[in-house]
């Protein structure tokens, strides 16, 4: 049935207010009451109203939103109110440096406190607003000139187009354009499938989506606006206020503010996110500190360029600029060789970095790095640093090119490449670096966990020649100890009794601690649970090894070699022959609510331990991986947790913190 203009106008009316409804939940509060395609048809219906009734359309309608034609260019428009720069600090000594400087100024000490937000790392706009209505959209460009973006930032769905609530006249605020780090993943994804350069960061790649001619690029994009100041004068008297004000007119804020009574609650608040920006959705440098009170503000004024009255304090950098001195091996517990760049020392994320792993041959080919010259080395959370970008137009001449050798340089057997791997591995299956790797890896913690016999003691162990392979480690006696540097009566006591108790061993541990290659302690707990004796799994044939969940060919493949190696069958004889216990544990998987899920946990918890916590998940019939991939079914974070967290939101991973962890397994 055809509408009339009335009809119209009032159905027009109402799924203009629903569809702001939507998207105001959706693109400004992160929930979600309908479905997409329900989003989608709304919009649809609107569109095809419009269409019939195109003198019915106006500027805020959100079909609106949609780009019009391409610009020739970006217009240049000044700013009404100069948008000035902020000081660095980079200590908590320059954060009472200027808050010294501040209160001699106004010759009273600061009141009320301060507002601290993180500073998100995107492109800054200024956004007007004349009777609730956007009517222009301009990038910061040099605080006093800037570009008129408002075609393309109408297409951000999170800038509402119409004010909410009772707003003034005139209203101008600034904001941040950001790109978060899964939607900046997903667009290089497109890019690499469409065989086009990839983008270099997110921020970058907000910016460029910004200031495109065509706006349709900018729709594309995955972009958000987060808006942290009101520009003009609306009454407000606090930076707080002006926070829930911007959320009352329906702008996007950050949530991760937050009011501060002195410089004290400042630094707690600086270190909290310090220690968590990596599991922010957004990159962060930093944060914002201001003085609360806007009164104050205005008495502070500003200096030169910048503003008195706020300060960016910078976290330590996850990147920075060193030089690479050498490129040497070292030998892992399976025999491969992995380059290592030793570098000029250099602070990276609050730590001196003098190593970064090259990974393998192929990497370095990758990157081209050589010795002598200068690298970005990055460094994130628990993450090893790497290396990630050559500055190849400060190498010098002498820079020299690095290729695996082909000797071993530990024990100079010959290194081999098995066709289907990119690994070089010694050929020396009694290489004395391979052997203490193994060594490190027996009487570690999910191993023998032996207490007290750490690296240290093995290196004096093998360098005093007390022991050989592992199975020693159980023939050791006091006179053996007493002659080393650092031991005495007690300690030697103490070790002695710690070797005994490790003699009994399950048989998950034992395989896990004999370093066979691709066994981890997932697949070790698998193993155990499957063939239940040592003597079962080490007579397993591949097809027997390819029906036990978790391992197929490659992990079959290498148990079987292991245990058809002489020396490998020596070390294992010579073990039960020293007293070592392995217990028989023919565990049937028992089917639980948690049968089928794959677990990865990262942070600390509050209520368990990391083990007690993935026996919990066993007990249940789940499954435990150390790495977060797309067969992982859920991420347990607890505090601070570390890059796992990160990858998980770019795979799109559901992530349960403690309380929902803990219900689960209810």
């Amino acid at each position: 049935m055809k509408l009339t203009k009335n009809q119209a106008q009032n159905r027009i009316k109402k799924l203009r207010e629903e569809i702001e409804h939507h998207r105001y939940l959706y693109h400004v509060l992160d929930k979600q009451e309908i479905s997409d395609a329900a989003r989608d048809s709304l919009m649809r219906e609107l569109s095809e109203i419009e269409k019939q009734f195109p003198e019915l359309v106006s500027a805020d309608s959100p079909t609106q939103r949609v780009a019009g034609k391409p610009l020739e260019e970006l217009k240049k428009v000044e700013h009404a109110h100069r948008i000035l720069s902020l000081q660095d600090a980079f200590t908590a000594v320059d954060l009472a440096d200027w808050q010294s400087r501040n209160e001699r100024l106004l010759k009273a000490p600061i009141k009320g406190g301060y507002y601290a937000e993180l500073k998100l790392d995107g492109l800054a706009v200024v956004l007007t607003y004349k009777n609730g209505a956007l009517v222009r959209g301009a990038t910061r460009g040099d605080g006093q000139v800037g570009e008129d973006v408002t075609q393309n930032l109408r297409t951000v769905q999170s800038i509402p187009l119409k004010l909410k609530g009772k707003f003034p006249p005139l209203l101008e605020v600034r904001g941040e354009i950001l790109m978060s780090k899964k939607a900046f993943a997903q667009t290089n994804k497109q890019q690499a499938k469409l065989g086009l350069p990839l983008y270099a960061n997110p921020r970058n790649t907000a910016a460029g989506s910004i200031r495109q001619l065509d706006a349709t690029v900018t729709a594309k994009r995955q972009l958000v606006c987060v808006v942290f100041e009101i520009l003009n004068n609306i009454g407000q008297s606090t930076h707080e206020e002006v926070h829930e004000k911007l959320a009352a007119f329906g702008f996007k804020t950050s949530p991760y503010n937050e009011r501060c009574r002195d410089l004290k609650q400042v630094e707690k608040y600086l270190q909290k996110w310090e220690k968590r920006r990596e599991t922010l959705p957004f990159q962060t440098d930093g944060a914002v500190v201001v003085v609360n009170d806007i009164a104050l503000e205005k008495a502070l004024g500003s200096v030169g360029k910048a503003e008195r009255w706020m300060i960016a304090y910078k976290f330590p950098a996850e990147q920075a600029i060193t030089v690479v001195e050498d490129i040497q091996v070292q030998v892992g517990r399976t025999g491969v060789l992995t380059p290592v760049a030793h570098l000029k020392p250099v602070l990276v994320a609050g730590s001196t970095v003098a190593r970064a792993t090259l990974h393998n041959q192929d990497e370095i080919d990758r990157l081209d790095v050589r010795v002598g010259d200068t690298v970005v080395v990055q460094k994130a959370g628990d993450i090893i640093p790497d290396i990630v970008q050559v500055l190849k137009r400060l190498r010098p001449k002498a820079a020299r090119k690095f290729h695996i050798p082909k000797k071993c340089p530990f024990c100079g057997s010959a290194v081999a490449k098995k066709p289907d791997e990119v690994a070089y591995y010694c050929t020396n299956k009694k290489c004395f670096a391979l052997e203490r790797e193994k060594l490190y890896h027996f009487v570690s913690k999910h191993a023998f966990d032996i207490d007290g016999l750490g690296p240290k003691i093995i290196d004096q162990l093998l360098d005093a020649q007390v022991i050989q392979t592992a199975a020693d480690i159980f023939d050791l006696t006091a006179d053996d100890l007493l002659p080393l540097e650092r031991f005495a009566d007690t300690s030697v006591a103490n070790l002695l009794g710690a070797i005994a108790r490790a003699k009994h061993v399950s048989l998950a541990r034992f395989l896990y601690a004999l370093g066979i290659r691709h066994v981890g302690e997932e697949t070790a707990i698998a193993l155990a649970g499957a063939f239940g004796t040592l003597t079962a799994v080490s007579q397993a044939s591949e097809a027997a090894l390819n029906e036990v969940e978790d391992v197929g060919g490659v992990v079959a493949k290498s148990i079987v070699e292991y245990f058809s190696d002489e020396h490998n069958k020596k070390l294992v004889t010579d073990l039960v022959a020293a007293g070592v216990k392995v217990a028989k544990e023919k565990v049937v998987a028992r089917a639980g609510k948690l049968t089928g899920k794959t677990f990865v946990i990262t942070g600390t918890l509050a209520s368990m331990s990391r083990d007690e916590a993935k026996e919990k998940i066993r007990a249940a019939g789940g499954k435990v991986a150390g790495s977060v991939s797309q067969a992982t079914s859920y991420v347990v974070a607890g505090a601070e947790p570390g890059s796992k967290y990160e990858k998980a939101k770019k795979l799109g991973v559901k992530i349960l913190n403690e309380k929902d962890f803990l219900a689960l397994l209810k």
